[in-house]
C-alpha cells in the first residue's frame, strides 16, 4: 500500500533513522571511532527522534486500533532512550550496535505494521486532520 499523505513527515524521519543506522554500522565495521558516532547518536535523537516519539505518542499513536502494537512500540521508544542514555556516559560497540539493531526493526515494524492499520482503520477526514499536526510538528532535518 502506498504511504499515506499525512504519515509522509513521519516515513521521511524514518528514512532518516535507518540511514543513520546504516551509517553508523558501516563506520564500525571500518573501525570507526566509538565516541564519535556515539555523539553522533545523541545528536540525532536530540534533533529529530525526541520529535518523532512525542508526535507518534500524541499525534498517531492514540487513534490506532492496533493497542498492542503500539504498547510494544511505546516500550521501544523507552528502551531506545534508556538506550541513548547509556551511550552519553560510556559509549560502547556493543551499545551502538544494539541501537542500531533496535531502531531498525522498530522502524519497519512501524512502516510495514502500524502505518498499513492507520491507513486502513481511520478515517480519512481524521487522517487528514492529523496529516497537518504531523507536517506542523515535524522536525526536518537534511542528512
Amino acid at each position: 500500500m502506498l504511504r499515506d499523505s499525512s504519515l509522509i513527515p513521519l516515513s521521511h524521519q524514518h528514512h532518516n533513522g535507518l540511514a543513520l543506522c546504516v551509517l553508523t554500522t558501516k563506520a564500525l565495521a571500518s573501525g570507526g571511532d566509538v565516541p564519535t558516532l556515539a555523539q553522533r547518536i545523541i545528536d540525532r535523537y536530540e534533533i529529530e527522534l525526541i520529535n518523532h516519539f512525542e508526535i507518534e505518542e500524541q499525534v498517531l499513536f492514540p487513534l490506532c486500533t492496533a493497542t498492542a502494537l503500539v504498547d510494544r512500540l511505546k516500550e521501544e521508544h523507552r528502551a531506545l532512550e534508556g538506550l541513548v542514555e547509556r551511550l552519553r556516559v560510556a559509549p560502547s560497540k556493543e551499545l551502538l550496535e544494539e541501537f542500531c539493531e533496535l531502531l531498525s526493526r522498530h522502524i519497519r515494524v512501524e512502516e510495514r505494521e502500524l502505518f498499513e492499520e492507520a491507513q486502513r482503520t481511520i478515517a480519512r477526514d481524521v487522517l487528514d486532520q492529523i496529516g497537518g499536526e504531523i507536517d506542523r510538528r515535524a522536525v526536518r532535518v537534511c542528512l
